[in-house]
């Protein structure tokens, strides 16, 4: 059998092999999950929340080994490694008290000729399809509400990060999961396989976390089989800072919202608009501050930026950056790759650039910070409001009302007033426009994998 060899980005030590699994192998696995589904959607919603909650147990003690395998093969730095699997196993306990609160309604029709009976039923087997850039967090993100409804799942995780799958899959059965329930493939070759799975007749729900191109073409795989879906698409997080912000405050929150995961996170600042007044020093200060990180291997003592996935992220994020200053920006910090070995990129910030400029256009998913400046409030706004995509953005003002005003004016489906991150797992996390359909997390994240079905009856 074939297999994909994992390597260190930070290092380009080889850590591991992993078996790439063939087309019949993934239908093999819809059809194992397809045979579980039954005894785990049978199972009282107390009993799912238990194993639920020991898994939560489980990985919260063993955050530390789990940590250190998800900064060997995305490269993030371990602090930063340390607090996604936190992050992750909140999801288990979340959803492991939800569990127990999946409710239906009964109510008198309005004719009064009968009772109206809505109950809620387990969707099915879910296909989840995960990526590389936090492998642990969208993994229990989308298990946990599948599971914790009764669905069983193929779980196909991103080639770069396979390892942290596995190893979520293992716990999840040490926790008492059944055999079946959870099944991990990492295919190839994937288009054929990911379509094949879709064509299951089993598989009843498609999530998926990636870019919005490759989500475009698995709703197009999808909507023959009519298979409900999920997706969780691209970003491009505006950063408005207005003149009466408190710029240490706004320093502060850029730099967890540019640098978290080395900026590459879906919901990470990609266009920060900054009010002229406060321009220069805001700028100033953000450069300052991110010239100051230091970029390491992520388990090295004191790293505070990892690196990013493999080389050809890296390249991609210095083509951006070239292509900026080409267009007439100015560099404040960073610009570049440091000379050492490993898919490293300075932490970068760069002003003096133009409202039309193309990395404003693109998900930089690197740590660069290109700085735009406004003079109109509304004028913010609609520069905010300039992209196909919707997922996240950050307002900062030193007015509460005002920040309230923007943020309902903001096309995006999160938006951080006065803070660098807002994920967490009893919020509902997802974008509007091309960023995606339906909500991970909160209440609504098990609403997700649940149909509803209506009985009439009378008595």
């Amino acid at each position: 059998m074939a297999q994909l060899p994992i390597h260190d980005p930070a290092t380009g030590e080889l850590i591991d092999h992993v078996e790439l699994a063939t087309t019949a192998d993934c239908l093999t696995a819809a059809d194992t999950a397809a045979e579980a589904l039954d005894a785990w959607k049978r199972q009282a919603p107390r009993d799912r929340g238990e194993v639920l909650r020991r898994a939560f147990e489980l990985m919260t003690a063993e955050r530390e080994s789990l940590a250190k395998l998800i900064t060997r093969e995305n490269g993030k730095v371990l602090s930063e490694a340390r607090a996604e699997v936190g992050y992750a196993a909140e999801f288990f306990r979340w959803f492991a008290e939800e569990a127990v609160r999946v409710g239906g309604e009964l109510r008198t029709a309005p004719g009064g000729d009968k009772r109206i009976v809505v109950l809620p039923h387990p969707v099915g087997v879910a296909l989840l399809i995960t990526p590389w850039n936090f492998p642990a967090a969208m993994a229990t993100r989308k298990i946990a509400p599948a599971l914790a409804a009764g669905c069983t799942v193929v779980l196909k995780p991103a080639p770069e990060t396979p390892l942290t799958a596995f190893a979520v899959a293992d716990l999840l059965q040490r926790a008492g999961v059944p055999s079946g329930v959870v099944n991990v493939v990492l295919p190839e070759p994937p288009g054929e396989a990911v379509r094949a799975v879709l064509a299951h007749p089993a598989i009843r729900k498609l999530s998926f976390t990636g870019s919005t191109e490759v989500g475009t073409l698995l709703l197009g795989e999808a909507a023959p089989h009519m298979i409900r879906c999920s997706m969780e698409l691209g970003g491009n997080a505006p950063f408005l800072v207005f003149d009466d912000a408190d710029l240490d405050l706004a320093v502060e929150s850029a730099l967890v919202a540019k640098l978290r995961n080395t900026g590459a996170s879906c919901i990470a600042a990609n266009r920060f608009y900054v009010h002229d007044m406060v321009a220069e020093e805001f700028t100033h200060r953000l450069a300052a501050a991110m010239a100051a990180r230091r970029v390491d291997v992520g388990t090295a003592p004191g790293a505070e930026v990892g690196a990013l996935v493999n080389e050809g992220e890296r390249d991609r994020v210095a083509a951006l950056v070239t292509g900026a200053l080409d267009a007439g920006s100015r560099v404040r910090a960073g610009g570049h790759a440091p000379e050492r070995p490993g898919a490293f990129y300075l932490p970068t910030v760069i002003d003096q650039v133009n409202p039309d400029a193309d990395i404003l256009r693109h998900e930089i998913f690197g740590p660069v910070a290109p700085v735009t400046t406004f003079h109109n409030n509304n004028k913010a706004v609609e520069l905010a409001n300039d992209s196909p995509v919707g997922l996240m953005s950050y307002v900062m003002t030193g007015d509460l009302q005002h920040g309230l005003r923007v943020a309902e004016l903001i096309e995006t489906g999160m938006v951080s007033l006065n803070r660098g991150l807002i994920s967490d797992p009893a919020a509902p996390f997802g974008g509007m426009k091309g960023s995606g359909l339906g909500r991970e997390g909160g209440f609504e994240g098990i609403a997700e994998y649940l149909e509803l079905q209506y009985v009439g009856v009378s008595w």
